[in-house]
Parts: structure tokens; C-alpha cells; sequence
């Protein structure tokens, strides 16, 4: 018996056919892509290495070099050309937590949640002291601390309460919230984040004491200073850096984050009258040996005569802080890039131009790899604009939004490839990736590329869990990835690449 054919799926077959016309799309090879992508994925091995068998991955640090070096290997090992470490610069010293223990020992003894901050020192052995609670508004006020802190633990009087979310911490973007993207305007708000976005703030306007009482702690001769983030909350740590890393800056001495549950006790045994005495022991050790530091290179080499030179670039940044293994921030789009690469490789496909994936360090830094990356290669820095080796860049994808699957791309303000890239998607609707928005996301690699008129792009991703529990969190580790998500994440990252590698023309700018 004939069989009528349903007109959604004829509707589709058309739409697909005059995207192949408009757009001159593969779809036979994004067929395939999907299949390896979706069916074949070796997303969540990639992300085993680069976490849980690395560590955590600080910039020159020997969790990194793990990582750094035993991408490099797999690359090699998949058929990539150029596979290296390459130098980008100066960055200076590197840093390891080799030990770490806070407990409380009196009035009874109780373990703490507690991370040493970067590039700071450690107690030189076990040590114990008690508690010494600082509660002043201004420079004069804390002067009358001098000569009370020392083998004493420092804490900040805070004044505050603990403000718990009656919110779910993971979250995907919902219809309303892409349709605004879309539009060009603001996502409806997440409260509670802003709520805990305001607080950050309003703390942050104790820097300046916090910087000098750093100052009076390390000349007294304290043991540690600690502290807590208003934005963590059941135990989650957001822990980042408490000394400088450049070679010419003095070591610090120990700066603690630990639970503002734990911290909030603290305070207020202190204020109570009870005596709180600590213990802590940590080891920490500066490398200053090499100061240089890497990125990640590999390549699949053009084959078009004419375009062969030309390169499409992806990557993501591969250093992490050093409470957790860095899983959503960034191992995630690292793994991400270098899946998308494995499934072209094991496709077979030759590339028009250069496929190029950079793993970046030095980013949670201030974008230092990929900054020095096209500053070395690809842009003239007095005109800031790229130079005839930039120019030779088609485009560069970055992933790095954390563990949540691809709902679309923003464009960086770029209407030239609005009409592209919704071709583009259109093959991947049913997977949830349908939008483009003229909206940038800010502090990602791609910002290098798009500073000196490279055209530089950052996928959509849902969030997740990645601003409420895992971004430079102790919570960052592999169990907070999602397979599925990071699987259609590399589907889609693997046909844009092919797409812009095989097109006719380059990506075009913003001017174009």
C-alpha cells in the first residue's frame, strides 16, 4: 500500500534543499557528523583526561602541563599536523597546592571546608593559634589591630546573614528568554543571581581594607588570613587568586576561602566571647624555574590550492583555578573542540582551508594565551588590527559557557553572518540550536580575535549549574558534566567548522 509522505517532513526537505542551494551546504556530511557526533562520541573520555587523571590545570602549574601535554599526544595520535606546546610569552611563576588542612580544635573540634587562594604560601608545618575577628570601617580603625595578630587566624567581621535560593541551581534558557536574545534585547532576569550579584558588589567595596589588612596580618606574623564568598553557599567554595604570579611580585603569605557556613560559626563564637583556637597545615610550591607559557596547536591541513592557506580556527581555554579539576570551566569546551576535530578526523574529510585548534592558558588571567597568540601571529599592536597573516583567518569558534548544550551563537554585534549562521543551525533545530543574537557574551577568548577585526565567536549554552555552583567552584569536577549536552555541543561545533572550512569566501566582518 502507498503511503502518503506527512508535510512537516516534506516542508523540511525543502527547507534543507534550499539551504544546500543558499549556502551550498554538505548535508551528506553533516548527516555523517551527527552520526559520529551523537552516536560514536569520545567526548566524555577526553574530559576524563583532561580532569580527573590531570587535576586541576593553573596556569604553568603540573596539573596543566598533564593536561597540555597529553592533549598534544592525542592530537598527534588522531593524524593532526603541527601538534605542539607552543610558547606565547612571559607569565611567571607557577603554582601547586601540595597540602591542605583547616580544622577548628577548641571549643570542640570540627573540620572545616577551606581552599587556600593562588600563589600564596603555606604554614611551613602544622600550626595553631586562635581566631582574631577585625571589625573596622576604615584604615584608622584597623591600625588599632597592629601588633594583635601574630600566630593569629584573621577574619573580617562580615555583619551579614546567609541568603539561601529558593531557586533550582540548574537551569536551561527557556522560549522566552531565546526569543528576547533573538531580539536583541535583555533576558528576563534571574533574581536570585542579582541578588547575589549586588551583595558580591557591595563587599567588594571592602578591597581596599582587605588589601591592607593583608598588609598588617603578613607584618604582625599571622598564620592565615580567612575569608568567604557571599555568593557560596553548602559548601560550594568560589575560590580563585591571593598573590601575584609575576616573578617580580613579593609571595604572600596564606589567604584562606573556606564555607560561608563555616566562616558565619566562626564569627560568631568570636563575638560571643568563646574562644576559638584553629589548626590548620598547608604546603604550597612556587615554580619559578620557567616562566614562559604555553598553548595547545594543532591543525588539519587545507587541501584547496587556492584557499589552503586560509584558516578556520576553534579552541577554548585548558587552564582552571585549583579547587576542583576545572570541569565546566573549561575542560568542557576543551573537550568539546578536540571532539569536533576527532570527528573530522575520523571522517576522513579534507578541508579546503586549515582546520587549527587552540587550547589556551592563562586565560583566568586575562585571555593572556590567546591575547599573545594574535599578538605574536596575527596582528599589528600599534594599529591593533590584524596584519596580513590575521587576515588570513576566516573565523575563529570558542566554547567556554561551561557543560549546558549549544542553543545558538552570538554574533558580537556582526550582522554580515546573521543570514549564515541561521543556515547553519537550521540542520540542528531538533537538537535545541536555534538562535542568534547581535549580543555578546564577554570574558571569553574569542574577544582577541574580534579586538583586532578577526571575526571571533562564542557559542550559546545553557547554563546549568555554571553560575550558581561550578564556576571557580570546589564543586567544578567531572560529575557536574553533562554527556548528552557536551555530545550535541560537539556535533554542532564540528559542522560549523567543516561549513566555514569548505565555504567559497571567508567568514565576513563586521565592515564587510
Amino acid at each position: 500500500m502507498r503511503k502518503s509522505i506527512p508535510f512537516f517532513i516534506l516542508l523540511i526537505a525543502f527547507s534543507l534543499a534550499a539551504l544546500a542551494q543558499s549556502e551550498k551546504l554538505d548535508m551528506d556530511m553533516i548527516q555523517k557528523i551527527r552520526q559520529e557526533g551523537l552516536n560514536n562520541s569520545k567526548v566524555m573520555d577526553i574530559a576524563f583526561h583532561l580532569t580527573d587523571e590531570s587535576g586541576p590545570r593553573l596556569t604553568n602549574s603540573p596539573g596543566f602541563f598533564r593536561a597540555a601535554n597529553w592533549a598534544v599526544a592525542e592530537l598527534k595520535k588522531w593524524g593532526l599536523s603541527n601538534a605542539s606546546l607552543e610558547a606565547w610569552g612571559n607569565f611567571g611563576k607557577g603554582w601547586e597546592l601540595q597540602k591542605s588542612y583547616f580544622a577548628m580544635t577548641a571549643p570542640y573540634y570540627k573540620p572545616l571546608i577551606a581552599f587556600p587562594k593562588t600563589w600564596t604560601a603555606g604554614t611551613n608545618g602544622s600550626q595553631r593559634g586562635n581566631v582574631v575577628l577585625v571589625n573596622a570601617k576604615d584604615s584608622t580603625e584597623l591600625l588599632s589591630y597592629r601588633g594583635k595578630l601574630k600566630g593569629k587566624f584573621v577574619m573580617m567581621n562580615r555583619q551579614d546573614t546567609l541568603m539561601p535560593s529558593f531557586k533550582a541551581d540548574a537551569n536551561r534558557f527557556n522560549d522566552e528568554q531565546l526569543t528576547a536574545m533573538a531580539n536583541n534585547r535583555p533576558a528576563p532576569p534571574d533574581t536570585a543571581q542579582q541578588r547575589r550579584n549586588r551583595e558580591q558588589f557591595r563587599r567588594g567595596g571592602n578591597f581596599a581594607l582587605a588589601s591592607r589588612l593583608r598588609d598588617l596580618a603578613k607584618e604582625d606574623g599571622a598564620i592565615s588570613l580567612l575569608s568567604a564568598t557571599p555568593n557560596g553557599h553548602d559548601g560550594t567554595l568560589f575560590v580563585q587568586g591571593g598573590g601575584g604570579y609575576q616573578l617580580s611580585q613579593p609571595e604572600n603569605m596564606l589567604d584562606a576561602t573556606i564555607a560561608i557556613e563555616d566562616y558565619m560559626m566562626l564569627e560568631r563564637l568570636v563575638q560571643s566571647g568563646v574562644p576559638v583556637q584553629l589548626e590548620a597545615e598547608v604546603k604550597t610550591k612556587f615554580e619559578t624555574n620557567n616562566e614562559k607559557a604555553y598553548n595547545v596547536i594543532g591543525e588539519i591541513k587545507g587541501t584547496d590550492p587556492k584557499l589552503k592557506d586560509e584558516v578556520v580556527m576553534l579552541g577554548g581555554h585548558l587552564d582552571s583555578w585549583h579547587s576542583a579539576t576545572g570541569a565546566t570551566d573549561n575542560a568542557a569546551g576543551c573537550s568539546v573542540m578536540m571532539e569536533a576535530i576527532r570527528i573530522l578526523k575520523t571522517l576522513n574529510v579534507k578541508p579546503r582551508r586549515t582546520i587549527r585548534i587552540a587550547l589556551w592558558s592563562g586565560e583566568e588571567q586575562g585571555l593572556l594565551g590567546s591575547r599573545n597568540y594574535v599578538r605574536n601571529h596575527l596582528s599589528d599592536t600599534v594599529a591593533r588590527k590584524a596584519h596580513e597573516e590575521g587576515q588570513k583567518v576566516s573565523v575563529y569558534f570558542n566554547l567556554d559557557n561551561g557543560t549546558g548544550k549549544i542553543r545558538g551563537i552570538y554574533l558580537q554585534g556582526n550582522q554580515n553572518v546573521k543570514p549564515i549562521f541561521e543556515q547553519w543551525l537550521e540542520p540542528f533545530k531538533d537538537l535545541g540550536a536555534t538562535t542568534t543574537t547581535l549580543q555578546n557574551t564577554g570574558g571569553t577568548d574569542h574577544l582577541s580575535f574580534d579586538a583586532v577585526g578577526i571575526p571571533g565567536f562564542q557559542f550559546i549554552q545553557d547554563q546549568i549549574e555554571y553560575n550558581t555552583r561550578t564556576h571557580h567552584t570546589n564543586m567544578d569536577s567531572y560529575d557536574h558534566l553533562l554527556a548528552d549536552d557536551l555530545k550535541q555541543a560537539a556535533t554542532i561545533v564540528a559542522a560549523f567548522v567543516y561549513n566555514a572550512a569548505m565555504r567559497d569566501a571567508k567568514i565576513p566582518g563586521k565592515g564587510q
